[in-house]
């Protein structure tokens, strides 16, 4: 049987255990798989683009475990109550194929999201940073700044958003975090001043500028989340020539990255290297550095691994019958009555 963990159940599982502790434990599984980078399969997602949005899918797999993630990006959904981004995935065993898990991955996207611009930050940002500007205040803002404060220690957070809505949740959200104070900003301007690291995670598919050099300061921390299709970014490419670039895995990057402003030769550094101590991640207290993110198949696969291991821990989901598991030259054995008898009908949706 395959696992089925859907968007109420993983929901309920972290309200039970808190969004801070999954993060936490999410950025540790993917501190390990990063550090075994070449026992991967890897390839740049596949993308389906369109004037409205972007439609992806995202494999990745190691000599054990495969697993992929159907995800879309489209910036206009909320005008008709849906998401910007909605994901789901499956892991499957590479020596038969079998699917173990099918879930969720649009609120599993936000946490390994998070996890990951944590983990990167903690090898990118100065030590001692306790102040964070977050640009743009939709769904995924919540998560970066709860990350931020467990694994960075983030206590002060200054939040713009063009949408004041979008703030007046994130600040109703985060009002009762214990050690974090939440300030509103008129601008992105005010809102990056002094601070130690700079998150963006705006939605708006385009070439937009959201730093630019003047607003960058000696030391500061980049987290650029919101620019991760071709054509979409938030950077002023001046800012990238001025820093350190860190990125997930450079061929995709290239294409969907800050890094798609500058030369195909810019030099950047891939994340693994830095977690495994083959590349400096900071070298001076008043270096700029950017960790440059797109989202990588491999996050995903962590985060389908840890999903994986906390159902068979705690009986988290349902198993459900996806693939014939019987007689397995037989399918359309599955067809006649006899074989069908018991079990639900199919429900007719108009």
């Amino acid at each position: 049987m395959t696992r089925l963990i859907d968007l109420p159940t993983l929901a309920a599982f972290v309200h039970e255990r808190g969004a801070a502790r999954c993060m936490t434990e999410l950025a540790a599984e993917l501190r390990a798989d990063f550090l075994r980078w070449e026992s991967f399969d890897k390839s740049a997602r596949t993308a389906s683009h369109s004037p409205r949005g972007v439609i992806e899918l995202m494999p990745v797999a190691d000599d054990a475990l495969y697993s992929f993630k159907y995800v879309n990006g489209h910036p206009g959904n909320p005008a008709s109550g849906l998401p910007t981004v909605m994901a789901f995935g499956v892991l499957a065993e590479v020596r038969t194929g079998y699917p173990l898990l099918l879930s969720e991955l649009t609120l599993t996207t936000a946490l390994r999201t998070a996890a990951t611009s944590a983990l990167t930050a903690q090898a990118l940002a100065r030590p001692g940073s306790r102040r964070m500007a977050l640009i743009g205040n939709g769904a995924q803002a919540e998560f970066q700044a709860l990350a931020f404060h467990a694994l960075l220690g983030i206590r002060e957070l200054r939040v713009y958003d063009t949408d004041p809505a979008a703030t007046d949740k994130l600040v109703r959200n985060l009002a009762h975090v214990d050690g974090l104070t939440v300030e509103r900003a008129a601008s992105t301007a005010e809102a990056v001043r002094g601070v130690d690291i700079v998150t963006t995670v705006t939605a708006n598919k385009s070439r937009a500028t959201i730093l630019t050099p003047a607003m960058v300061e000696p030391g500061m921390h980049l987290n650029a989340v919101g620019g991760d299709c071709p054509g979409k970014t938030e950077l002023h490419p001046d800012v990238l020539r001025g820093a350190r670039v860190v990125v997930e895995y450079e061929p995709q990057s290239r294409v969907e990255g800050e890094i798609q402003q500058l030369p195909a030769d810019h030099p950047v550094t891939e994340l693994w290297r830095v977690l495994r101590g083959d590349a400096p991640g900071r070298t001076r207290a008043d270096e700029v550095t950017v960790f440059d993110s797109v989202g990588f198949a491999l996050e995903d696969y962590s985060a389908l691994r840890y999903l994986y291991q906390q159902a068979q821990a705690r009986g988290l989901g349902v198993d459900v019958e996806l693939v014939p598991t019987d007689d397995p030259k037989d399918l359309f054995g599955r067809t006649r009555g006899a074989s069908v008898q018991g079990r639900t009908r199919l429900r007719r949706v108009a």
